[in-house]
């Protein structure tokens, strides 16, 4: 497997007839307050181990393509470069001592905080056939971003851009903002046989704060040394979408992703239909899920 990768250059949010998303997808959804997000007890890194086990079983042909929605309560995901900061685990009990839960993902990128008012978005995929085309799946991901938001707020999705938003946490050539501020981060990680395309989407609250939060992490991870690669986080270029003229509350957002996943012709098949129909059940409780999330554990532990 390898790490999460970005492209290199934005190509906007232009429809790509080649980006067509299946027909038929299976629906997960763990988002705050919801009986299967409790499932997981508040473990930061359950959501990475679910979608590992899902992605996996996409690729074996055991399961749908699929979007997942998901929400943890408050957090902090730590990238890999993070963790080696020279004084990263004093940071992260710093911020455990506040309530808010750390870890450090199996994968690229950097910092992101994560709260009720934060929507992921997966996409989890077959590989086709030929050369995966990177740029595609962003412009895939980032058209059914704005479209989820257009729904409500039409006159703000016609705003969102893509490219780097310079001082943002975890920036990426696939950032989406409105009026230079960035509210979503989009990158993908592939498996053998499936990858799987993620967004977070700053739905409600402060983006601001949220930048203050990870801005305080590196200015305490890094003390002052010399020489190191991280995000130097400006907060104010961070903006949420119902700060931007969009949607401020996670069920409207989720609720137009639906919407713009079902106006490309795909049905959703929610979670319980689909093991009524097949047989096939995964949950943030499944034993294979809790494994990946302890290997994932002992493999990234501070």
């Amino acid at each position: 497997m390898s790490e999460i990768s970005q492209p290199n250059g934005s190509d906007g949010l232009h429809s790509d007839p080649s980006a067509a998303l299946p027909g038929r997808m299976a629906l997960f959804e763990h988002l705050s307050g919801s009986a299967s997000e409790r499932e997981g007890g508040g473990d930061m890194l359950i959501p990475f181990a679910f979608e590992e086990t899902l992605c996996r079983d996409v690729g074996a042909g055991l399961a749908l393509p699929s979007l997942h929605l998901w929400s943890h309560p408050s957090g902090v995901a730590l990238g890999l470069r993070d963790s080696r900061l020279p004084f990263a685990g004093q940071a992260m009990q710093s911020l455990e001592a506040r309530g808010i839960r750390t870890a450090v993902r199996h994968s690229g990128g950097a910092a992101v905080p994560l709260d009720q008012g934060v929507v992921n978005v997966s996409l989890i995929l077959p590989k086709s056939r030929g050369t995966l085309d990177f740029h595609r799946d962003f412009r895939l991901l980032a058209s059914l971003i704005a479209e989820a938001a257009g729904f409500s707020h039409p006159s703000a999705a016609a705003q969102i851009m893509a490219g780097e938003v310079k001082g943002s946490y975890c920036p990426g050539d696939y950032d989406l903002s409105i009026g230079g501020r960035k509210f979503c981060g989009i990158a993908q990680r592939r498996q053998s046989h499936a990858y799987f395309v993620h967004a977070f989407v700053v739905v409600g609250g402060s983006g601001r704060e949220r930048g203050e939060l990870v801005r305080r992490f590196y200015e305490e991870a890094a003390q002052g040394a010399e020489g190191l690669d991280y995000p130097k986080v400006r907060p104010e270029t961070i903006g949420a979408l119902g700060e931007l003229g969009g949607p401020d509350a996670a069920a409207v957002f989720a609720d137009g992703l639906r919407r713009a996943v079902d106006a490309r012709g795909t049905e959703l098949v929610k979670a319980a239909d689909l093991a009524e129909e097949t047989g096939y059940r995964l949950g943030y409780g499944d034993p294979r899920v809790l494994e990946a999330a302890n290997m994932l554990h002992e493999r990234y532990a501070q």
